[in-house]
């Protein structure tokens, strides 16, 4: 999956894209007069010029999203991560869409400035209709918490390259203890409505806080990461010649201060109350539909948002059911090419056990993934140009989870590189368990969240130059995770890929996977199916390890929605690739297909479908 850059806390208060439903504003039932070429182009130059200065204001609300986007403003500050702070932001979304609407007639717009018109109303829209569901967010969970991203956030991103970084850096260390206060506040205020995470998500909270923690400087033992990571961003000023060992000993003395007054205490208190509240939560839990008191509207509300679409939970369970079947029939042929004797849980469980299809539980076992997955993704690049215009500047390296953060059998993600192209995209997996990442499934894991997966859309998202800059950086899941899915099928196309068919098997896993995923997400959320029966399920279609499983399903519970999206947003992708090749015949090309999905940034699917029929139409007149 594409790995949120701010974690679902954080997220909420940010509201800085959205992914929702909307219309282009009442053009009124009078006659309208045609705008000239120059009109059009006036005003919409006139509409980026505006998107511009308003999106500097909105970021100026994100000093952790500027950081992400390569730059140094408010560098010593962490994001308001307050209830109050997440309205302050939509009334100034709310403001802008009505500057908007007052100041820029929409008539006058080119394609492109109505997409964006849109696109901003859209955001504002999403942020508006999500406030009455600010407690149903968990502000600290095992997938997304503040206490694993805050010092992934620091140690990956927060860059020192003159002194200057490294006392923001400090400064960032001390703003720990106030980010986590409001964030543990709304904890509790959702904890006194009775919403609450499921108790593995506290159990994971308190592991991965506490191996934040665990060694120098707060008690004995080798470096914590954090101290690790403060002393050779000092260290390397020295080495460029920017300070002298004496003040990088100040500086680090400053860290080290920073980590055991406010730092430290700040994950204390995360420990807690996670110890406190854990006797009030559920084992063997239930989605939110059954277990919080609005939690119909807000599964409701998340499947809008996460899919983009009207599609209701029942809809999406039973063209889940319907998919699961298909791909069964499918993964049924290929048992049979291979000549297996037995049937397909027999082929699941061969898949699952036999050593054949493991990396050693080692550490050479997983460099030899790392490797591997490199090599795969070395070998699309080659072969890019034959199916894209766009192409990344950003290039990318494969690492593992760093320790703290480190799940058995969670699933990889990818974080991006900046839009200059100057840090590379990360496609990270958790290696701790490698018998949870079976051979099979490398292939079609590289391919999806590096090329041509999220790192080709992402970065060439980021990458833009004919849109407005809030546009490169938009997020839209059935968008986003539509494409990486996509990408997995896509890449069957291309030269040198799934020539194991075992790996083919691993596409079809992965496509099994997602599939399963419309089936259990409603099940957990809207028909109240238990964690249980949902691993149940999970493990009766697939080969996933069960340790996957297991952690697949957690990340669902405390997720509502986002699983959904993958399958969705796949199936309008293909279905939109189909149409275009029915309607331009002979005339279709691939590279001008990919580069019209990626080439105006992450939009909800109703846009993409409307940018893409003009580009087919577009094509029509050109062939006369």
């Amino acid at each position: 999956m594409r790995k949120t850059l701010i974690v679902a806390a954080i997220a909420a208060a940010l509201s800085l894209s959205a992914c929702d439903r909307g219309a282009a504003p009442d053009a009124g039932s009078g006659p309208q007069a045609v705008a000239s070429a120059a009109d059009i182009a006036a005003e919409s130059e006139r509409l980026n010029e505006w998107f511009e200065k308003k999106y500097e204001e909105q970021l100026q609300f994100s000093p952790m999203q500027l950081t992400f986007q390569g730059r140094k403003d408010l560098y010593d500050q962490i994001d308001d991560l307050s209830e109050q702070a997440q309205r302050d932001q939509v009334a100034w979304q709310k403001a802008s869409v009505e500057e908007m609407e007052r100041d820029f007639d929409y008539a006058k717009l080119s394609d492109e400035g109505k997409f964006s018109y849109d696109l901003w109303k859209l955001q504002y829209e999403n942020a508006r209709d999500g406030l009455p569901f600010m407690a149903d967010g968990y502000a600290f969970d095992q997938m997304n918490g503040a206490q694993s991203f805050l010092p992934t956030f620091l140690i990956s991103f927060h860059k020192v390259d003159e002194e200057s970084d490294y006392t923001a850096y400090v400064a960032r260390l001390k703003e720990t203890g106030r980010a986590f206060d409001q964030l543990l506040e709304r904890a509790r205020a959702s904890a006194g409505q009775g919403i609450r995470p499921p108790k593995f998500a506290y159990e994971g909270v308190i592991d991965q806080s506490r191996k934040v923690i665990d060694g120098a400087p707060f008690s004995a033992g080798k470096d914590t990461a954090i101290w690790a990571d403060a002393q050779a961003k000092a260290d390397a000023l020295v080495e460029a010649g920017k300070i002298d060992a004496a003040r990088a000993a100040k500086l680090k003395a400053q860290a080290r201060q920073a980590l055991l007054e406010q730092f430290e205490p700040a994950y204390d208190r995360v420990i807690a109350w996670c110890e406190e509240d854990l006797p009030n939560a559920a084992e063997n839990a239930s989605g939110v539909g059954s277990t919080h008191p609005n939690g119909k509207a807000y599964y409701e509300y998340q499947l809008r948002q996460m899919t983009t679409t009207d599609m209701s939970a029942d809809e999406i369970h039973e063209l889940g059911l319907k998919e699961v079947e298909r791909i069964k029939g499918e993964m049924l042929a290929l048992k049979d090419k291979v000549g297996f004797d037995g049937d397909l849980e027999a082929f699941f469980h061969f898949i699952d056990t036999d050593p054949q299809f493991k990396f050693p539980n080692t550490d050479a076992g997983r460099q030899a993934y790392i490797d591997e997955a490199t090599q795969v993704i070395g070998n699309i690049k080659q072969h890019l140009p034959e199916y894209f215009g766009l192409l990344p500047k950003a290039d990318l390296v494969v690492k593992r989870v760093e320790a703290f953060r480190e799940q058995d059998g969670a699933a990889q993600h990818y974080f991006p590189g900046t839009p200059d192209g100057s840090r590379p995209g990360v496609y990270y997996a958790h290696l701790s368990d490698m018998n949870a990442m079976p051979k099979p499934e490398l292939e079609v894991i590289a391919y999806h969240e590096g090329l041509p997966g999220h790192h080709m859309q992402i970065s060439i998202a980021q990458e833009l130059t004919g849109v407005p800059t809030f546009r490169t950086q938009a997020g839209f899941t059935a968008y986003a995770e539509g494409w990486g899915l996509y990408a997995e099928w896509l890449a069957k196309e291309m030269p040198g890929t799934y020539q194991d068919p075992y790996s083919e098997f691993g596409r079809l896993s992965s496509e099994m996977w997602r599939a399963i995923r419309l089936v259990v997400d409603t099940g957990l959320h809207a028909k109240g199916w238990t964690e249980q029966q949902a691993v149940e399920y999970f493990d009766a279609n697939s080969a996933v390890p069960l340790t996957a499983i297991k952690s697949e399903v957690q990340r669902y519970l405390i997720m509502p929605g986002q699983a959904t999206a993958y399958k969705i947003g796949m199936i309008r992708i293909q279905e939109l690739r189909r149409k275009a090749e029915a309607e331009l015949g002979e005339k279709f090309d691939i590279k001008g297909f990919h580069d019209t999905v990626l080439g105006g940034g992450a939009l909800p699917l109703t846009l993409l479908e409307k940018r893409v029929d003009q580009w087919i139409a577009s094509e029509k007149t050109k062939q006369g």
